[in-house]
């Protein structure tokens, strides 16, 4: 019958919302609530969300969730917040993380751009990217989650010295990156062109353990031959 995809699509998106509002790791504020202003968890997620002292870890771009999920899962003893303003998407990781009973790890429903409105200065010890939309035309720059301007927000909301991990199946992308790195003589840790055909066996193995994580678009990057490019940097 014509239209019936279009509403199960539609109801099942409706599910996933009205999901997400009820769960309590998942936090979603409107544009009126973070455009130049602080959102109530800012400075407090230790104290007030996540009660302990341990590390925040966030995903920037989390899309599915499986790098917060998975991170949270091997790291009991850190928090994790994936970030994404898709709610339908960032649903399916706050979904296991429910059903999981999972006390280490959530959800911020908000564009990137407005990072500094839920996160204080030196809050949050690493970053990572995990497969974001290269932006590759030049008008696009400015959207371009390691160009300054993202940069600058997250060198407010991190601690000295903190970590930048990307993943990407962009060489485009990556290749921007590390110009930028370069351009900004931020210090690089750890670089590769083809994760797993040239560097995951040499790598430690709680760090290959780590980069083992895989997203739902890295599998089918993977599937298609793709080479999936990893950095790790540290910004100043």
């Amino acid at each position: 019958m014509p239209g019936t995809k279009s509403t199960v699509v539609g109801k099942n998106k409706q599910k996933r919302f009205a999901d997400n509002k009820s769960y309590r790791h998942v936090i979603q504020a409107g544009f009126h609530e973070v455009y130049q202003k602080n959102h109530s968890l800012k400075g407090k997620w230790q104290s007030d969300f996540f009660k302990n002292e341990n590390p925040i870890v966030l995903e920037l771009g989390c899309g599915r969730g499986e790098y917060t999920v998975g991170l949270a899962k091997r790291f009991p003893d850190k928090n994790f917040i994936g970030v994404d303003i898709k709610g339908a998407r960032l649903w399916k990781g706050a979904k296991t993380v429910q059903e999981d009973g999972m006390k280490n790890a959530a959800f911020v429903r908000t564009r990137i751009d407005f990072i500094t409105s839920f996160f204080d200065a030196d809050e949050v010890d690493e970053i990572w990217i995990t497969f974001p939309d290269p932006q590759p035309k030049k008008n696009q720059a400015r959207k371009r989650l390691t160009g300054p301007l993202f940069i600058d927000r997250y060198r407010r909301i991190l601690r000295n010295k903190g970590l930048v991990h990307l993943k990407t199946d962009s060489n485009f992308f990556f290749e921007y990156t590390l110009e930028q790195i370069k351009e900004h003589r931020y210090e690089m840790l750890e670089m590769t062109r083809n994760l797993y055909g040239e560097k995951i066996d040499d790598l430690d193995a709680e760090t290959a353990d780590v980069l083992s994580i895989r997203t739902f678009y890295e599998t089918l990057f993977l599937e298609l031959g793709e080479w999936i490019n990893y950095v790790r940097f540290q910004i100043h």
